[in-house]
C-alpha cells in the first residue's frame, strides 16, 4: 500500500492491504487502529482463542499471520484501549460477515469467482442518449420465500425470479438499496457496520458476483446504493474503533445525524480512503455498473443545512472521490441524491463541478406528486408546478425519481397519492402522472411496486403484491416501460433541440403537451389532469397512437379518442384523467 498516499487521502485500494488477506496456508489480518493499546484477534481458527497481532509499519497499524485460517471461517478483534478494556470488533474492511445480531467478520476469497461479463463491461455507457429505465428495489422483499421475518432468497436463487420479470418488463438498469452489511432490517441498508461486507442476508460475497454476471448477460445493469456519509453506531462497529474518535466527529453537535447515525470525518485523510476505496471495491470487484450516493447534501453543506454553510472538507473529498472513480470506471454512473441547488453537481471535477453523472430531481418529483394531490379545480391555478422543471432542467443531468422514500413512513403508495377516494379515478390519474413522467425529459427511476400499482406503503418486512401483476394498471406501466425503450426521441433527454412545449390554441391549463424529438422521429405527448374533457389544439399532421391510457385494456374507459380538423388545425378531445402519445 502507498502509505502516503493513504495519509493523504489519495488512495482507493487500502482494501487490498487491509482487512483478511488468504493464501493457501493462511491468512494476514491488518488493520489500522494508531490509540490501540493491544490487538488481538479470534476466530474458529484459533478455538476463538486470542493471538497477538503486532504494531508494524509506522506504528499505527497491526498485523498478524494465522496458520490454518481458511476462507469461510469467523474472527473478531479484540481492541485494548489506552485504559485497559477490551471491545470486541467487526473487520472495518472486512469481506463478509455474519447475519445480525451476530457480528463475527468472515475470511473472503474474492479472487476464486471469474466474470464471464467482458462483452458487457466494454459496451458499457452511462447512457446520456440512451435509454435508462431503472427498477429501484429492496432485495429482500421483493419476492419472500415465506412469511417468515428471516426468511429470504439468496443472491443466486433471484437470478431465475428477478431477471426475467426485468426483462420481460423493459427494465435496462436495477439500483438495489445497500448490500454492504447492517444491523437493522428496518434502516434498510443505510446504516451500516460492514462497508466491505455484502450482507449475509442473502448469501455470500461470491453469490452476489454470480448475480450481478447473471445481470450482465441479460444486458441489465446493477446499481447500488453507497453511504459515504454516515454509519451505524454498534459498538463492534467503526464507532470509537481504536478507543478513539477514528471515524467520527468527537463532538455530539456534528457527530451524530439526524437518524441517529454517527457522520463520518471526512477531514481524516485515512477516512476518505476507506470510503473511496470501499466504493471503487463494489465497482472493481464486484463490478457493479454505477453508484447511487445517499444524502449527498449532507457532503455539500454542514449536516446538509444550506444555512450553515458549505463544509469544505466533506466537500473536497467528494470532488476527489469522484474524479478517482471516474478515472478508474469512465462507463460507471455516479448518482447524486441530491436535494439543493448546489451548482455543478453532474459538472465533471476539472470543469469545476462535483462529478456526478446524474442527480436525482426530487423538485420535480415534489411538484408533480404535490399536483396530483390537489383537488381538480384548483389544478389550474397550480398548473406552473408540472411547468417548473423545465426551467432548470438544463442546469444539470436530472434523473426523475419517484422512489422508496415516497412510499413509506405515512406518505402513501403512489397511486394511493392521487386526489379523490375514488380507485378508478385514482389509478386513471396515476397513469396520466406516469405517462408525464415517462416523456418529460430526465432517466427514469421508479421503485418496486410502483408498476404493480399497489395502494398501500412498502414495507422491508413485507413483499410485493403479485396478485396486481394481472390487473390492467401493470399492464399499462409495461406498455409504457416498452414504449419508452423503444423509441429514441425520449432518450436524447439532454439535446437542446430535444424538447417543447406544445401550445394550445384552446383554452385548458391542465392540458400539458410535450414536443419531443430527435433522429427524425417526433412524438407528441398530451395529459388532461382535469376532471373533465379538454381539448387540444394545434397545427398537428396525421399522427398515430403509441399509447392511451384511456384505454380499456388499461383500466381506463375506453372512449376512442376524437380528433377534428378545420383549416389548418387539429383538435384532440381528451377525455378526463387521460393521457396519449401521438407520433407525429
Amino acid at each position: 500500500m502507498d502509505f502516503y498516499g493513504f495519509y493523504t487521502g489519495k488512495i482507493f485500494d487500502a482494501y487490498e492491504f487491509l482487512g483478511a488477506h488468504p493464501d493457501k496456508d493462511g491468512t494476514t489480518f491488518r488493520t489500522f487502529a494508531p490509540a490501540a493499546s493491544r490487538i488481538t484477534v479470534i476466530g474458529e481458527f484459533n478455538d476463538w482463542q486470542e493471538w497477538e497481532l503486532n504494531k508494524t509499519y509506522d506504528g499505527n497499524f497491526w498485523e498478524c499471520y494465522a496458520k490454518g485460517a481458511k476462507p469461510g471461517m469467523m474472527y473478531k478483534y479484540r481492541i485494548y484501549r489506552q485504559d485497559g478494556n477490551c471491545v470486541e470488533h467487526c473487520d472495518p474492511y472486512g469481506f463478509g460477515m455474519e447475519l445480525r445480531p451476530a457480528f463475527a467478520s468472515i475470511i473472503r476469497d474474492l479472487s476464486h469467482y471469474k466474470f464471464k461479463d467482458s462483452k458487457w463491461m466494454q459496451k458499457r455507457s452511462v447512457c446520456k442518449d440512451k435509454p435508462l429505465n431503472i427498477y429501484e428495489l429492496h432485495f429482500g422483499s421483493f419476492k419472500k420465500p415465506s412469511e417468515k421475518a428471516d426468511d429470504w432468497y439468496t443472491y443466486v436463487e433471484m437470478i431465475d425470479i428477478l431477471i426475467p420479470y426485468l426483462k420481460e418488463n423493459d427494465y435496462n438498469y436495477i439500483e438495489i438499496m445497500p448490500l454492504s452489511e447492517h444491523p437493522c432490517d428496518e434502516s434498510w441498508g443505510y446504516q451500516n457496520t460492514g462497508f466491505f461486507s455484502p450482507t449475509a442476508r442473502y448469501g455470500t460475497a461470491e453469490e452476489l458476483m454470480k448475480f450481478i454476471d447473471a445481470c450482465h448477460k441479460n444486458d441489465i445493469g446493477v446499481i447500488m446504493d453507497f453511504v459515504p456519509v454516515h454509519f451505524a453506531v454498534d459498538s463492534y462497529g467503526l464507532a470509537k474503533y481504536d478507543g478513539t474518535h477514528l471515524y467520527e466527529y468527537p463532538h455530539s453537535a456534528v457527530g451524530e445525524s439526524e437518524w441517529g447515525s454517527y457522520n463520518f470525518i471526512h477531514s481524516r485523510r485515512e477516512v476518505r480512503c476507506f470510503l473511496q476505496s470501499a466504493a471503487d471495491y463494489w465497482l472493481t470487484e464486484f463490478h457493479f455498473d454505477g453508484l447511487r450516493m445517499d444524502a449527498v447534501s449532507r457532503l455539500i453543506y454542514w449536516q446538509g443545512d444550506p444555512a450553515r454553510g458549505i463544509n469544505g472538507d466533506t466537500l473536497e473529498f467528494l470532488k476527489n472521490m469522484n474524479r478517482g472513480l471516474k478515472a478508474r470506471h469512465p462507463s460507471a454512473l455516479l448518482i447524486a441524491e441530491d436535494s439543493t441547488v448546489y451548482p455543478g453537481v453532474t459538472r465533471p471535477v476539472d470543469e469545476g463541478g462535483l462529478g456526478f453523472d446524474y442527480k436525482w430531481d426530487l423538485g420535480w418529483m415534489h411538484d408533480t406528486l404535490e399536483f396530483c394531490q390537489t383537488q381538480p379545480d384548483l389544478r389550474p391555478r397550480d398548473h406552473g408546478k408540472l411547468l417548473w422543471s423545465m426551467h432548470y432542467f438544463g442546469n444539470e443531468h436530472y434523473l426523475l425519481p419517484l422512489s422508496h422514500d415516497e412510499v413509506v413512513h405515512g406518505k402513501a403508495a403512489i397511486v394511493q397519492k392521487m386526489w379523490g377516494a375514488d380507485e378508478c379515478d385514482k389509478y386513471a390519474q396515476a397513469r396520466v402522472m406516469y405517462l408525464y413522467m415517462f416523456t418529460h425529459p430526465g432517466k427514469k427511476l421508479n421503485f418496486m411496486g410502483n408498476e404493480l400499482g399497489q395502494l398501500y406503503e412498502w414495507s422491508e418486512a413485507g413483499t410485493l403484491d403479485w396478485a396486481l401483476a394481472e390487473r390492467p394498471f401493470h399492464r399499462f406501466f409495461h406498455s409504457l416501460c416498452k414504449t419508452y425503450v423503444e423509441n429514441s426521441a425520449l432518450h436524447a433527454d439532454y439535446a437542446p433541440d430535444n424538447f417543447r412545449w406544445a401550445e394550445n390554441h384552446t383554452d385548458a391549463p391542465c392540458v400539458f403537451g410535450m414536443e419531443r424529438r430527435a433522429n427524425g422521429e417526433t412524438l407528441l405527448a398530451l395529459c388532461n389532469f382535469a376532471d373533465s374533457e379538454q381539448k387540444f389544439t394545434a397545427s398537428l399532421p396525421k399522427f398515430t397512437v403509441l399509447l392511451d391510457s384511456n384505454a380499456a385494456e388499461f383500466g381506463g374507459t375506453g372512449e376512442t379518442l376524437a380528433v377534428s380538423r378545420k383549416d389548418s388545425l387539429c383538435t384532440v378531445a381528451l377525455p378526463r384523467y387521460s393521457a396519449v402519445l401521438l407520433k407525429l
